[in-house]
C-alpha cells in the first residue's frame, strides 16, 4: 500500500499560484504585510485607507492598488488580509461579504480564528497569522520581517496555506493553538512593550540626574543584558538581587521613593528574586532577607529613620 507523508497532503504553493490580495487596512501592519506578500509575487489589487497616513502608506507600498471600502476590497480579492485593531476584527468580519474558496487571514496576535467565523461559515479558508515583531511605521519594518517567527492558527488546509504564506514572506511559521493565542500574545507584550517602558523610565531617571546623553550611556548595558538573557537564560542574570544584596536593594528603594518607578522596581525585583531562587542562583538564606526587604513597605521610606519607629 502506498504511503503518503503528512507533508505531502499540504497545499503546495508555486510561482504559478499568485493571488490577488486585498488589504484591510493599510496601517502600520497591513502595509508591511501587504508589501511582503507583494515582494513574494502576489498582487495587491485593493486596500482600505481612511486616514491621510494610511493613504500615504498605501501609495508608497502598493501604488497599483485601488483604495476602496472594506466590502469592495473583500469582493475583489482571492486573499483578504485583515490588519485592523484586535477589538475591531469581529464586527468588521461580520459585515463583510465572503465566498467559498477565498482565503481570509488576520494579523492579530491576541486572536485566533474564532473571530473569522463568519468568513469560515461562508466557505472561506481562515487562518490567523501574527508576526512576532513590533511595527513603528518606519522603512525598516519590512526588512525586519526576514527570518522572524509568525504565530499560525488554523485548521487543516487553511493552516497549511497560512504556513506557506509565512514562508513566502521569509518567515518561520510557529503553530499556536486557538486556546493559547491570548496567552501567547500576553507573553510577547510582556517583553516587547514593557521593555520599551523599562528603557524609557531608565532614560528619564538618568536625564533627571543631568546625564546629557542617557541613551548612549544605557545602550551597551541594555544590549548586553538582552543578549545574556537570550543566550544564557537565568544564568545571564547579574546584579544585587541575584547576589542577595538586601542592603543595596533597600538603598535603591529609599532612593526611588516618590518616583514614578518605585512600585515597578519593587515588583520586578521580587519577580527577579523568585527566578534567581528557582534557578539556584540565589540561596534560600540570602533570599529570605531580600524578600523581607521587598515585602516591607517601611524599607522604602522618604526618611530612613522611619524604618524603626518607636
Amino acid at each position: 500500500m502506498e504511503q503518503h507523508s503528512a507533508a505531502s497532503t499540504r497545499p503546495q504553493r508555486t510561482a504559478a499560484s499568485r493571488l490577488a490580495v486585498g488589504v484591510v487596512s493599510a496601517g502600520r501592519v497591513g502595509s508591511i504585510v501587504g508589501s511582503a506578500l507583494q515582494r513574494a509575487g502576489h498582487r495587491i489589487v485593493a486596500a482600505t485607507a481612511v486616514s491621510e497616513a494610511s493613504r500615504a502608506r498605501a501609495a508608497r507600498s502598493f501604488p497599483d492598488a485601488e483604495i476602496l471600502p472594506p466590502p469592495d476590497v473583500t469582493a475583489s480579492a482571492e486573499l483578504v488580509v485583515i490588519a485592523v485593531p484586535d477589538d475591531a476584527i469581529a464586527p468588521l468580519v461580520a459585515a463583510l461579504p465572503f465566498r467559498p474558496g477565498q482565503i481570509v487571514v488576520h494579523t492579530s496576535g491576541a486572536n485566533g480564528v474564532g473571530v473569522l467565523r463568519p468568513a469560515h461559515d461562508a466557505g472561506a479558508l481562515t487562518a490567523a497569522l501574527a508576526p512576532a515583531m513590533t511595527f513603528t511605521g518606519r522603512a525598516e519594518d519590512l526588512e525586519r520581517l526576514s527570518g522572524i517567527s509568525w504565530a499560525v492558527t488554523g485548521e487543516a488546509d487553511a493552516r497549511y496555506i497560512g504556513e506557506a504564506l509565512v514562508v513566502e514572506m521569509g518567515g518561520e511559521p510557529e503553530h499556536i493553538g486557538e486556546a493559547d493565542r491570548a496567552r501567547y500574545h500576553a507573553a510577547l507584550v510582556y517583553t516587547a512593550n514593557h521593555l520599551v517602558t523599562l528603557v524609557n523610565d531608565t532614560v528619564d531617571q538618568l536625564r533627571d540626574m543631568g546625564v546629557a546623553e542617557p541613551e548612549r550611556l544605557l545602550a551597551p548595558l541594555a544590549s548586553a543584558a538582552l543578549d545574556n538573557a537570550l543566550r544564557h537564560g537565568d544564568a545571564g542574570l547579574t546584579g544585587p538581587v541575584s547576589r542577595g544584596d538586601a542592603g543595596t536593594v533597600a538603598g535603591h528603594l529609599r532612593a526611588l521613593a516618590g518616583t514614578d518607578i518605585a512600585d515597578a522596581y519593587r515588583a520586578l525585583a521580587r519577580r527577579t528574586a523568585e527566578r534567581a531562587l528557582d534557578s539556584g542562583r540565589l540561596g534560600a538564606a540570602d533570599a529570605e532577607g531580600l524578600l523581607e526587604v521587598l515585602s516591607n513597605p517601611l524599607s522604602n521610606p522618604a526618611h530612613p529613620e522611619e524604618e524603626t519607629p518607636e
